[in-house]
């Protein structure tokens, strides 16, 4: 507040030696200077409140009740992207006291719904993943098995061939 009262102090100082101070630029001077203290006024009550990705003591000061879950280490790059995608403000805490350390997801209370859909999608993406790399089998292993193939077909081959002198 004395940074305010200085500042007016000044503008008035400086209107006074510039030239007539007139009823009407007084009260000019006056409205914005309340409009900034009025400004200053609410700025100050409110907290400023994160968005997204923020720290959990700035997500539990925003009042706002707070909650969580665990997600593994592998998944948290897709998490992120996911919970951003959705709208929702977390943070991620490393817990170090189990082997292997184990990540925690906070969320607000209020974004229950968006919570709710982005873990569906963030499941689901999971899930794909999982089944994709469960049906794909490695290049050097299919070669395998197409190598018995022929091999197998190169033996019955062979036994056919065989069978059809023996049998003349």
């Amino acid at each position: 507040m004395a940074h305010h009262e200085a500042v007016s102090e000044k503008i008035i100082s400086l209107m006074w030696r510039g030239g007539k101070l007139t009823a009407q630029k007084l009260a000019q001077m006056m409205k914005k200077y309340l409009a900034d203290m009025q400004k200053q006024k609410v700025s100050s009550k409110t907290p400023k409140t994160y968005q997204g990705k923020q720290s959990v003591k700035k997500l539990v000061g925003q009042g706002q009740g707070v909650s969580n879950i665990e997600i593994t280490d592998g998944n948290i790059k897709s998490f992120e992207r996911t919970a951003r995608k959705y709208g929702v403000d977390f943070a991620l805490k490393k817990d170090n006291s189990v082997d292997p350390p184990k990540w925690m997801a906070f969320f607000k209370a209020k974004d229950a719904d968006a919570i709710t859909a982005a873990f569906k999608e963030f499941s689901n993406k999971v899930l794909k993943k999982q089944q994709a790399k469960q049906a794909k089998t490695p290049l050097l292993e299919k070669v395998k098995q197409f190598k018995d193939k022929a091999a197998e077909l190169a033996q019955n081959l062979i036994k056919n061939k065989q069978k059809e002198r023996g049998g003349r």
